[in-house]
């Protein structure tokens, strides 16, 4: 196992830990909102029963890691683990910790799902999960391919449609809003630093468009065999998968060398490919 990798990972897990905590802490439950997943159950037992939310978490979240076991790798458990009692230790000592943001609700909501959001990004992002509803949406993303953010979105809708009848509907709705904004950045920390597009390049100067994107850009690029299905003709494409800031740049260099080229953009949800992430020399070729 390598020891800096594994260093870093912790730190996520410490510094995403605490994050979620001062979210759930110092923005929703000031402001009376709910959350999805675990942590809603965990928020609405603290307002029908005043119990402690980083006692509630801890016990909820330990059992449902005896479901989530048997489908992810002793890393991600060990990691999971880790989450969910730091979590639910900061959850215990930030306690009381906020106040209520008066006459705007959605203020609240807003920075709610901002930092919970980021908090579980953080955790996500070193490999492991905060439990509860994190489990299953791991489970999503590894048996439907959903993202991270739209498996526990999911989720925590049937929990705060639930929660609606103890928070109230306007309260339910803001709390909508803080879990929309939460599961966007979850997405964002995630997988937007490494956000990738495959591009699908047709020319009639394909040698050209390849020699200036590997000199201009850095970056290799796959040249398949194709065929035209009305002329018959035969005809390169070409492909490659770059950054999504690199588009406008790809772009222009296409339309200098031939403005009639058939392009086709599309996202990736991920590259496997051992080094790619820390080559800008590595593509898809």
């Amino acid at each position: 196992m390598n020891l800096n990798r594994t260093t870093k990972d912790i730190l996520l897990i410490i510094v995403g830990s605490l994050i979620f905590a001062l979210g759930v802490n110092y923005f929703a439950i000031p402001n009376h909102l709910s959350e999805g997943g675990v942590i809603g159950v965990t928020i609405v037992t603290h307002y029908l029963f005043d119990w402690s939310p980083g006692i509630v978490n801890f016990i909820l979240n330990i059992a449902l890691v005896a479901v989530g076991y048997r489908f992810f790798s002793k890393r991600i458990i060990w990691y999971t683990i880790l989450g969910i009692i730091l979590s639910s230790v900061f959850l215990y000592v930030t306690d009381d910790f906020g106040k209520e943001i008066s006459h705007d609700t959605l203020l609240a909501a807003l920075f709610a799902g901002l930092t919970i959001g980021l908090g579980l990004g953080l955790i996500f992002r070193s490999g492991g999960t905060s439990g509860g509803s994190a489990i299953l949406a791991r489970l999503a993303n590894e048996l439907l391919g959903w993202s991270i953010g739209k498996g526990m979105l999911v989720i925590d809708i049937l929990v705060i449609v639930g929660s609606a009848f103890i928070i109230g509907q306007e309260k339910a709705m803001y709390t909508f809003v803080s879990v929309y904004v939460g599961a966007k950045v979850i997405d964002l920390v995630v997988e937007g630093a490494n956000e990738r597009t495959a591009v699908l390049i047709i020319s009639r100067q394909p040698d050209e468009v390849l020699n200036q994107v590997t000199n201009n850009m850095a970056r290799g690029i796959t040249v398949l065999d194709g065929k035209g299905g009305y002329t018959g003709a035969e005809k390169e494409v070409l492909y490659l998968v770059i950054n999504k800031q690199e588009i406008v740049h790809l772009k222009k260099i296409i339309e200098d060398i031939d403005p009639d080229a058939y392009v086709t953009v599309h996202g990736v949800q991920e590259v496997f490919r051992k080094g790619y992430k820390g080559s800008q020399k590595n593509t898809a070729g």
